[in-house]
């Protein structure tokens, strides 16, 4: 049987990738309660590192009983190959209930950045393709607001990907606001993202209806109208030029009542 020993929490050191992207406030003062009548009743895991002790299992329980002041934890101290140790601490960081997609993703993106496991390893562990660990990955490249969002329980991952290609932020944080009160489904959010591409106000895009089930969310070539005529084209069958936001709206005003304009270059003095 592991002999437990009493280490000082000072001495207590965080593994290479055992600390979790979003701490919860509340489960960890509810396990500080806890700890503050009880104590810690199942010990850390650590191994020897000079006169400090690496962490391997045990995050949340080191983090509520600094938050109780205790001054020694009751640990077992391990002799493993680097192999055991990603091992347990897989186990630790990513087989947990309440980790969230948003979580999950930033430790396998933290994973693949330190090299502490592969791709392929990484897909072992989880009975899934690389294909699923990639694509879990790269939501942590996700803009902070969508991340929020999906992070509190306010839309669904598959609702929030559609989101999470609008690249301009006012636009995006309306549809999300709107995708958060309404319960958006992938399918209302996919429309929504396709309104965007075509360049409709953000008021019209969230009253588009639906994609239908199994029809692509996001058009092979994107589509938008020409801001003199109003016609849709595919976007490489138009030429482009920068035009400021005040200018763009001013164009579609005229393109829809059919008049005509002229805009007054500004000069710097």
């Amino acid at each position: 049987m592991d002999q437990i020993v009493e280490i000082p929490i000072e001495k207590i050191k965080v593994g290479e990738h055992e600390q979790r992207l979003y701490i919860d406030g509340e489960e960890i003062a509810g396990l500080a309660a806890s700890i503050g009548r009880l104590g810690v009743l199942v010990p850390l895991i650590v191994e020897e590192e000079g006169d400090t002790f690496k962490l391997v299992s045990g995050h949340r329980r080191l983090l509520a009983a600094t938050r109780v002041g205790l001054s020694n934890l009751p640990c077992i101290v391990k002799d493993r190959t680097k192999a055991d140790s990603h091992e347990v601490t897989f186990a630790e960081n990513f087989f947990r209930k309440d980790l969230s997609p948003v979580e999950l993703a930033g430790a396998l993106k933290d994973c693949l950045l330190k090299q502490t496991m592969t791709v392929t390893e990484i897909a072992a562990g989880f009975h899934k393709s690389e294909h699923w660990v990639n694509s879990m990955v790269a939501i942590a490249d996700w803009p902070s607001d969508v991340l929020v969002a999906v992070h509190a329980k306010g839309i669904s991952v598959s609702a929030a990907h559609n989101l999470a290609l609008v690249t301009d932020e006012e636009y995006r944080v309306f549809l999300l606001g709107n995708a958060v009160n309404q319960g958006a489904t992938a399918r209302t959010t996919a429309a929504w993202l396709q309104a965007w591409q075509t360049m409709q106000p953000a008021v019209e895009a969230i009253t588009a209806e639906p994609v239908p089930a199994g029809a692509p969310q996001v058009p092979l070539v994107p589509q938008a109208p020409c801001l003199c005529c109003s016609q849709l084209f595919e976007v490489n069958m138009m030429s482009h030029v920068p035009v400021c936001g005040a200018c763009i709206q001013l164009l579609r005003t005229v393109g829809a009542t059919g008049g005509g304009v002229t805009i007054q270059p500004t000069t710097e003095t």
